[in-house]
């Protein structure tokens, strides 16, 4: 069964969640997309039932601290597990050339040597970029430039065993340059920063990020038939959920998922 595991939910400063990843699952295996900030990605896979040994994709979209810091505890955790030969297979991560030579120089300062000699033999770097295709866990992924207003970004579109679509957008608004990954997907997973109703207390447009009012009216326009809302702020985390979907029926006559951490998503 094909699954969507919610790892972390909350935009870069949050305190009480974690920052948004999340792994597709396939069965007993699963691709991690980012990694969150720090070892709490070790948590929430404990807490998720979701081993280590279970991956061997892992995605990082971008160099910013909440996405791609957590990837050194993923390493350091699959490195071990390689030594204590517990893992079978390579670590496959897919990322752009600066966030390749970001996680190699912050893992040559952080890990001892034995786990850095794994490196492009069991730990092994694809660069990609806009257009990168290939074949996670036997879904055609193609990756795509969502040509980010601040670093360089990427997403990816991918075609689920059933025959479903679904494209994530990384942690900015929908661009009308990346429309043909994202009309008419099943699923469409949408940075929300805040509310439109509060606006003004948070300033999603001043951080180039959108509310969830955005995120649904793009879904709407979109054709798109279930919208995943992610990367939030964490001050009202009991009412979140309702508080979005609320805000996105107004624009979307689809699903709305306003996901919680450790959440699942039957796909």
């Amino acid at each position: 069964m094909e699954k969507i595991h919610i790892l972390g939910t909350g935009s870069a400063m949050v305190t009480k969640c974690y920052n948004t990843c999340f792994t597709l699952s396939k069965d007993d295996e699963h691709f991690l997309v980012d990694a969150g900030g720090g070892n709490t990605i070790l948590t929430n896979l404990e807490k998720s039932n979701i081993s280590i040994t279970q991956i061997h994709n892992m995605f990082i979209s971008h160099n910013h601290n909440d996405h791609i810091l957590g990837s050194v505890w993923v390493i350091r955790a699959v490195t071990q597990s390689i030594l204590n030969e517990k893992y079978i297979g390579n670590l496959n991560i897919y990322c752009h050339n600066e966030s390749i030579t970001a996680i190699k120089s912050i893992c040559s300062f952080v890990l001892q040597k034995k786990f850095l000699k794994l490196f492009d033999s069991r730990i092994i770097f694809n660069e990609i970029n806009d257009g990168y295709k290939l074949k996670i866990l036997d879904r055609e992924t193609t990756f795509f430039n969502i040509h980010s207003t601040k670093d360089l970004q990427h997403g990816f579109k991918t075609i689920l065993s059933n025959g479903k679509t679904l494209t994530f957008l990384g942690d900015e608004p929908y661009r009308e340059t990346v429309k043909n990954y994202c009309e008419s997907v099943d699923y469409l997973f949408h940075e929300a920063f805040c509310l439109y109703s509060q606006k003004d207390i948070f300033k999603p447009y001043e951080k180039h990020h959108a509310t969830a009012k955005d995120a649904c009216k793009n879904a709407k326009d979109l054709n798109v038939k279930n919208v995943i809302l992610y990367h939030t702020e964490d001050k009202n985390l009991d009412n979140r959920k309702e508080l979005y979907i609320n805000e996105g029926l107004k624009e979307f006559d689809g699903n709305i998922f306003m996901p919680d951490d450790l959440d699942i998503i039957e796909l």
